[in-house]
């Protein structure tokens, strides 16, 4: 089920878990499913520490005909977006000037969004940073995109750095980046996910109580971490 037919309290619940992995897991679970490319190029943390996750909301740029007379705001609509989205703003990677500023973050935070990453570039990000919101991008400026950039439309398919984005795919974005998961796989990159989690957990406590690193590895199936194999009876 996409996020757009999934219940509330299931979406609630996947989040919860999705945030408690990191990338690096939901990566190789992703790896483990031979899933089309889902990291996103180029896209940097602004917010340390935070993590940004839930279905994305997305958001499209195109450039302003500098022949228009009059003030042109760069876009409204971000009282449209559900609580729990995760923004994902396309213009097309560029570093002229900003599609995010601490304004936006503010309304963000107020009205429970999970973080806004953006094909582009943002501003404000101290004071992003000081109300922890959760920011990512691929530059920063201090160039506003009003009169220079105009909303091209919401809710399409955007492309990042040649991965597509669907409306309602779901993104997780940390200190290591920003991946996609598709809403139709999010359910078994999830399970694969914690079984990664798990693998390593048990190569690392193995490890700290003296094994080998090859033989902690061989004997919790590295090579398979989303099968969740291995053996705990100490043998």
């Amino acid at each position: 089920m996409t996020a757009a037919t999934t219940p509330a309290d299931d979406i609630g619940e996947l989040r919860q878990r999705l945030a408690r992995l990191d990338t690096a897991a939901l990566s190789d679970a992703l790896d483990s499913l031979h899933a089309p490319p889902c990291v996103l190029p180029g896209i940097r943390p602004r917010t340390p520490g935070t993590v940004a996750c839930g279905p994305a909301f997305t958001v499209r740029y195109r450039p302003l005909d500098h022949d228009t007379r009059g003030f042109r705001n760069a876009a409204d609509y971000i009282d449209e977006v559900p609580a729990g989205s995760v923004v994902v703003v396309d213009n097309g990677g560029s570093t002229t000037c900003t599609n995010w500023g601490s304004l936006l973050s503010t309304v963000a935070l107020h009205r429970g969004l999970s973080g806004t990453v953006v094909h582009g570039s943002v501003r404000d990000v101290t004071e992003s940073r000081a109300a922890g919101y959760p920011l990512f991008s691929t530059g920063v400026t201090m160039v506003s995109g009003k009169n220079r950039v105009v909303l091209d439309r919401t809710g399409a398919s955007v492309d990042v750095g040649g991965t597509t984005i669907d409306p309602g795919d779901w993104i997780v974005a940390d200190d290591n980046g920003a991946l996609r998961v598709p809403a139709a796989l999010a359910g078994e990159v999830l399970r694969r996910a914690e079984a990664v989690d798990r693998t390593e957990a048990r190569i690392r406590a193995a490890v700290l109580d003296g094994s080998r690193l090859d033989a902690a590895r061989a004997r919790f199936g590295y090579a398979r971490p989303w099968e969740d194999g291995g053996r705990d009876d100490g043998r």
